[in-house]
């Protein structure tokens, strides 16, 4: 559901790495005095014995590959703090003024989102401090755009949260299911679907999506707390772990 994004810096190939475990085990100052061909013979032949040091190889260029990774997507979290936290078009829900953020990149026709919603409701209905701000990612076909233009439109009628939840109970959307929506959620219907195709709600939608882009994101649901990316359905509690492990570092 992630992909990791960027180029590790000059990591060692397999075959090296192998060799690196292996070099400390040659007798004293056999690495120095010996050929290199005679090094690489005592090498080869150490591993065609002990074959379980390549799998140790593999799992520590993994381990290294998978520390590069997540320390590089640290990083463009950190860059692209403002974003994610602080651009005031999106629709948040929860406190306003929450001491902790909880972001979402969601689409519509996500099954696993659908998933999240109680999950999301209850964790803001179990505390009062913190907020959600939800990115509109809709990146599952024409209903998911169709969807999240619709949720961004009634936003800027101050229904939001109303649209965003029909929305989520919705089998089909279409333009008919969005009127009948917004209708019964009083909403002004013919604005709404002007909203829908303007250009400020088109731009807000492709800002989501090449800032999910630089943070690797590429499913859905993906969760963002401090400087921790959480993809795929997160359990409730494991979201109030990493809530309250945010607040902690914060000093609240």
């Amino acid at each position: 559901m992630i992909r990791m994004i960027g180029v590790f810096p000059r990591p060692l190939g397999l075959a090296a790495l192998a060799f690196a475990l292996v070099l400390p085990l040659l007798p004293a100052r056999a690495a120095d005095e010996l050929p290199q061909a005679e090094v690489e013979r005592i090498v080869r032949e150490y591993l065609l014995r002990e074959p379980e040091v390549i799998m140790q190889a593999i799992e520590e260029l993994q381990r290294r590959r998978d520390l590069a990774a997540s320390q590089q997507q640290r990083d463009q979290i950190a860059a692209n703090r403002q974003m994610l936290v602080a651009d005031s078009r999106d629709p948040a829900i929860g406190n306003p003024d929450g001491d902790v953020t909880l972001v979402e990149f969601f689409d519509y026709r996500c099954g696993y989102c659908r998933a999240m919603v109680d999950s999301i409701n209850e964790l803001v209905a179990s505390d009062p401090d913190v907020r959600v701000v939800m990115k509109e990612f809709p990146i599952l076909g024409p209903e998911s755009l169709l969807a999240a233009k619709a949720a961004l439109a009634a936003d800027r009628q101050g229904a939001y949260a109303a649209m965003h939840f029909a929305l989520m109970a919705e089998d089909r959307i279409d333009e008919a299911a969005i009127r009948r929506l917004a209708a019964a959620n009083d909403l002004d219907v013919d604005r709404l679907m002007a909203d829908m195709e303007s250009e400020p709600v088109r731009a807000h939608i492709q800002d989501n999506i090449r800032l999910a882009q630089s943070l690797g994101i590429s499913g859905t649901p993906s969760f963002v707390v401090g400087e921790t990316l959480l993809p795929g359905a997160v359990p409730l509690a494991a979201l109030n772990e990493h809530i309250g492990a945010e607040r902690s570092a914060a000093g609240g």
